[in-house]
């Protein structure tokens, strides 16, 4: 006994080509899928916010911590930083937020954050654009 042989492409696809063709497609959707997202993240972590600072240096007493913080933002944006310092066990002692409302895009203010206790350190914990 023999198998008969259908002439080859005149009975249209067959169910293999069609799962692959299916596969192919929803991989295309779900890449650039991926691929937005990917550049949605990219875009936020670079250009997305618009104010950055950080601790030149900080002066250590028991009721408040003085932080000078350097600033850089665009001329017109506005924000606050947010800083806060330990004590030695680790515990918070202090945090407040300071906002910077100046044109400019380079800031150097001094800013004096109040302590429940002595405090050890000032942390940056991050800045945010309004």
């Amino acid at each position: 006994m023999s198998t008969v042989q259908l002439p080859e492409g005149r009975y249209g696809r067959s169910a293999d080509e069609r799962a692959d063709r299916k596969l192919k497609i929803a991989g295309a959707v779900l890449g650039t899928a991926l691929l937005a997202l990917i550049g949605y993240f990219a875009y936020y972590y670079v250009g997305g916010n618009k104010i950055s600072a950080e601790i030149i240096s900080y002066d250590l007493s028991d009721t408040a911590v003085q932080v000078h913080l350097e600033v850089r933002k665009d001329a017109g944006a506005t924000g606050y930083c947010t800083v806060r310092s330990q004590a030695e066990s680790g515990a918070e002692v202090g945090r407040a937020d300071f906002r910077f409302d100046q044109d400019s895009s380079r800031i150097d203010k001094v800013v004096t954050l109040r302590t429940t206790a002595r405090g050890t350190t000032a942390e940056l914990l991050g800045c945010h654009a309004d």
